[in-house]
C-alpha cells in the first residue's frame, strides 16, 4: 500500500500537532510537511512532496487568505488534490473555496471524517475533477462575456503573453485602437494593468486582498 503524503496549511500550531498524531495514526498515511502563512504553503509548495493539501480557509484572522493560497500552491502543483479545513459553512464561503479548486470542504469539529475524505480525493478523482474543470470554464466564461468579440481577441493574446506591439501587428490595429480597447478590457474586468486582468481569469475572479 502506497503512503499518501499530506501537506498541512494551518497558522494553529496546536491543530498542527493534533493532525499530524491522528493522520500519521492512519497506516497509509504520513504528514509530510506544514505551514502557517501563505508565504511559507507557497515556498514549501515548491519543494515539498505531497499528495493532498489541506488547507484553513483561515490563515489570518478575519480573511479568507486560504482561498488565494490554495490557488496558488494548485498552481505550482496542480496534480495535488486540496481539502479545505474551516469552521464557517456559509454558501459563498464554499463556493469560493471550490472555485479556487479545492475538490472537498470539511468543518474543522468533522476532523473524524479527513481520512475517508483523503482517500476518496485520490482514488475517486474523476467525477469531480470533470465537474471542477466544467465550473472553472463557467466561471472564465462569466468574468469575459462583457468584453466585444475585438476586446476578446486582444485579451486572449494578453493571456498567452503577447506585448503590445505584437498585437497591433497579429491583429492589425493601431496604437491608439489597441490602447483604448485594453483600457476597456481593465475597466470591465475591474482592475488596473493587463497582468492583473490576466491573473483575474486565470483565478476564475478570485485575487489576492491587495
Amino acid at each position: 500500500m502506497s503512503t499518501i503524503q499530506i501537506f498541512l496549511v494551518e497558522d494553529d500550531p496546536d491543530w498542527i500537532k493534533a493532525m499530524t498524531v491522528f493522520l500519521n495514526g492512519q497506516e497509509d498515511m504520513l504528514v509530510a510537511g506544514a505551514a502557517q502563512t501563505p508565504e511559507q504553503a507557497a515556498a514549501m509548495a515548491r519543494v515539498l512532496s505531497f499528495d493532498v493539501v489541506l488547507m484553513d480557509i483561515q490563515l489570518t484572522p478575519g480573511q479568507l487568505d486560504g482561498i488565494y493560497t490554495a490557488a496558488d500552491i494548485l498552481e505550482i502543483r496542480p496534480q495535488a488534490k486540496v481539502i479545505m479545513l474551516t469552521s464557517m459553512d456559509d454558501e459563498q464561503t464554499i463556493t469560493q473555496a471550490f472555485t479556487a479548486g479545492a475538490v472537498q470542504y470539511i468543518e474543522k469539529a468533522r476532523f473524524k471524517e479527513l481520512p475517508g475524505a483523503i482517500r476518496g480525493a485520490l482514488l475517486h478523482a474523476g467525477p469531480m475533477e470533470a465537474l471542477l474543470k466544467e465550473f472553472s470554464r463557467l466561471k472564465r466564461e462569466e468574468q469575459l462575456r462583457g468584453l466585444t468579440h475585438a476586446e476578446r481577441e486582444v485579451f486572449e493574446l494578453m493571456e498567452k503573453g503577447y506585448t503590445h506591439a505584437q498585437i497591433e501587428h497579429k491583429l492589425f490595429k493601431s496604437e491608439s485602437t489597441l490602447k483604448n480597447q485594453i483600457n476597456k478590457i481593465l475597466k470591465k474586468l475591474g482592475v488596473k494593468s493587463g497582468k492583473e486582468a490576466v491573473e483575474k481569469v486565470r483565478r476564475k475572479g478570485i485575487i489576492k486582498d491587495r
